[in-house]
Order: C-alpha cells, then structure tokens, then sequence
C-alpha cells in the first residue's frame, strides 16, 4: 500500500486553485480589453497592487505553514472545509457568469450602464467578496493552516474595504 502524505495532496489542491485563478485572470483582461473598448474607465487602481499581493502571498502562505508548520490533516474539518470552498468557488462562478464582459479584477465601470441587479446580486451587494472571504478561510484550514486562515482573512478586510470603497465611487452609489 502507498503511504501517500496529505501534504502531497494539499499541495496539488493549493496549485489547482492557483491555475484556476490564473484562468481567471486570463477572462479579467479579455473582458479589460472588451470594457475599454466601450469606453470602460478604470477608478482607484491604486489598491490593485495590493490585492494581487495578498492573493499571491496567500496561496503561498497556504502550502508554507502545512509543511513548514507540519500542520496535520484533520480529516471532519478538511471535508467540511472542501465545502465552503467548493460553496465558495460556485458563487464566483455564478458572479463571473452573472456579469459576463462586466467581470474583471479591476475596477472598470461603464459610464451610462446600469448596475447588475440579477444572479446573487438580487441578493447581495458584493457577492464576488463574501466567496474570497469564505476561500481565504477555507482553504488553509483545509489542511488546518489556521494562522494563514487568520492573517489572511485581516489582511483581506483590509484591502475589501479600500476596494468595497472605490467600486461604490465608480458605480456612484
């Protein structure tokens, strides 16, 4: 029988997330290129470097502390935290396919277009966030990384609130 460690695992899982969201990124500037073209106009982009930066630190942070922290796989927290995650991964689906072109990492409105008021947005706000919150939670505690779960979840609100901020201006609300 192989001894395979969970690690292994939580390491392949970190670096499908990574690609999935290095996909995402691909759809992000298909969709800049698209808004721009309609005279789409990109506001506060001063707090998107600091997004990318929690985002790519976290991932890395993620796989960090389960080896360097040889942190133990807790087989009722890790299932019940492949969850939310999945949970979490369908809502963004559903915000990504909600906005179709409109979707992107960046803030870019269209002067004149009328806000999205279908899909989750009937229901919340910021839906895209509530799904990264539950993720920045998750995912590390997948493999019971609290203290990654922790700072990164501070860290987040920090930056959604710079962020929650300027996406208000822009939409004018």
């Amino acid at each position: 029988m192989i001894d395979l460690d969970s690690r292994w695992l939580y390491t392949l899982l970190v670096g499908l997330v990574a690609a999935e969201r290095g996909i995402e990124l691909v759809i992000a500037r298909r969709n800049n290129r698209w808004l721009a073209s309609r005279g789409g106009v990109e506001v506060g982009a001063g707090h998107y470097r600091w997004m990318v930066l929690l985002h790519s630190g976290f991932l890395v942070a993620c796989v960090a502390e389960v080896w360097l922290g040889d942190r133990p796989l807790v087989p009722p927290l890790a299932v019940s935290m492949l969850l939310v995650l999945v949970a979490a991964m369908s809502l963004r689906y559903w915000v990504i396919g909600t906005l179709g072109h409109r979707w992107t990492t960046r803030v870019i409105c269209l002067p004149g277009e009328p806000l999205i008021t279908t899909g989750p947005y009937r229901a919340l706000r910021h839906p895209n966030y509530v799904a990264v919150a539950a993720e920045i939670v998750a995912l590390p505690l997948v493999h019971s990384a609290w203290l990654t779960a922790s700072l990164f979840s501070f860290a987040n609100a920090w930056v959604l609130r710079a962020r929650i901020r300027v996406e208000e201006e822009g939409l004018g609300s």
